[in-house]
């Protein structure tokens, strides 16, 4: 019985040489960039964002829905008819959700935003405190 223990092993080598030869990896290169991973679960906070998927440009309820649909966000806000800018390195990028009314103007329109950052990050100017 001693004289099988060499083959066996040489079986066992001989089996797994078979299985590991018969997986293959496929990899398939492109000229696109890889994707990042879309998020699976997005908060419900309202923050819309205009985001654009090659020339197509969609408003979303926030940025993370705007990934999970396989867009990139492009600015804050809703999209805008014209073009697609990005924001303006004066205005703020990120406003805390605290709630302090101000009443704020661009152009001929006036609107009642929660608070000043969320006024100057839409682009308008504030005329003063509290709803308009």
């Amino acid at each position: 019985m001693n004289r099988f223990k060499p083959l066996a092993g040489l079986g066992v080598i001989a089996f797994a040489g078979v299985i590991l030869s018969a997986c293959t990896v496929v990899v398939e290169e492109g000229t696109e960039r890889p994707r990042p991973p879309r998020p699976q679960i997005c908060t419900q906070e309202y923050a819309p964002v205009c985001a654009r998927r090659g020339e197509r440009q969609r408003t979303f309820p926030n940025a993370c829905f705007a990934r999970a649909d396989g867009f990139e966000p492009v600015y804050r806000g809703e999209c805008r008819q014209q073009s697609i800018r990005p924001p303006r390195p004066d205005r703020p990028q990120f406003c805390t959700r605290e709630y302090a009314p101000v009443c704020a103007r661009r152009g001929n329109r006036l609107r009642t935003f929660g608070n000043a950052c969320e006024a100057e990050a839409a682009d308008y100017r504030i005329l003063g405190r509290g709803e308009c």
